[in-house]
């Protein structure tokens, strides 16, 4: 039987990369399948891939546009079994180019956004239920320029924590996969040099595949899972060593 059969899953972020792929691994697995992304030609795009999903148009920075989210979920599934929090940003530049600006717009986006999203989904979780949050190997290595990125996600990181001890007595379970570079759009388009100056940093030789975070990510969702809580699974060829 697939894993994620009769699983009512969101997925924010659902367009591209990690997120579409999941997405197409959700549906595979039996599961019903919404996503949401920014741009009407990705969704428009997403749509016609996955066919069955519901698209729902959203801009995740945005905190007072999550209650349409979960108003959308409410109508399509009645309730939710599977959340992953996939939508954010990565802005990579020395401390001395930021400026409020652009530090309050990565977090809006993988911080602020998904927050109030979790809160207005939450009368909606099934018990169970499943909450994954999109991590990533930063706050783990200091990588010179990542310092925003790698403190939203560290946030991120630290909530899969303690949303697991507050959530986990309403049967839902939250935990984290976080990532090294994968070959998504982010590093598809950097140059060779670009990208071989990555490889380097990653002991297993080579970028990962978005596939292999979806993989993770339908064992979290799934039964398989019951007992994992509050975990953060590093996927990341071993980059954090």
């Amino acid at each position: 039987m697939p894993r994620l059969q009769g699983k009512r899953a969101l997925i924010t972020g659902g367009t591209s990369g990690i997120g579409l792929e999941t997405a197409r691994r959700f549906l595979e697995e039996g599961a019903r399948v919404a996503i949401t992304g920014l741009s009407k030609t990705a969704l428009d795009a997403a749509r016609k891939e996955l066919g069955d999903a519901i698209v729902i148009e959203s801009n995740a920075g945005d905190a007072a546009e999550q209650g349409k989210v979960a108003d959308e979920i409410r109508k399509a599934f009645g309730q939710l079994d599977t959340l992953f929090i996939n939508a954010g940003i990565a802005e990579l530049k020395p401390i001395g180019q930021w400026d409020a600006a652009a530090f309050d717009r990565s977090f809006n986006t993988n911080v602020k956004g998904p927050y109030f999203l979790l809160q207005e989904l939450l009368p909606l979780f099934a018990n169970p239920a499943s909450v994954v949050i999109n991590g990533s190997v930063n706050p783990h290595i200091g990588m010179p320029t990542s310092s925003v990125y790698a403190a939203t996600k560290a946030a991120m990181i630290s909530l899969t924590k303690t949303l697991s001890g507050e959530l986990i007595s309403r049967g839902i379970r939250v935990n984290a996969v976080s990532a090294g570079p994968i070959m998504t759009p982010l590093h598809s388009g950097r140059s060779k040099e670009e990208q071989a100056a990555f490889i380097k940093q990653i002991p297993a030789g080579r970028f990962g595949q978005p596939s292999e975070i979806a993989n993770a990510v339908v064992f979290l969702a799934s039964d398989e899972a019951a007992f994992t809580v509050g975990a953060e699974l590093l996927i990341d060829g071993g980059m954090s060593l």
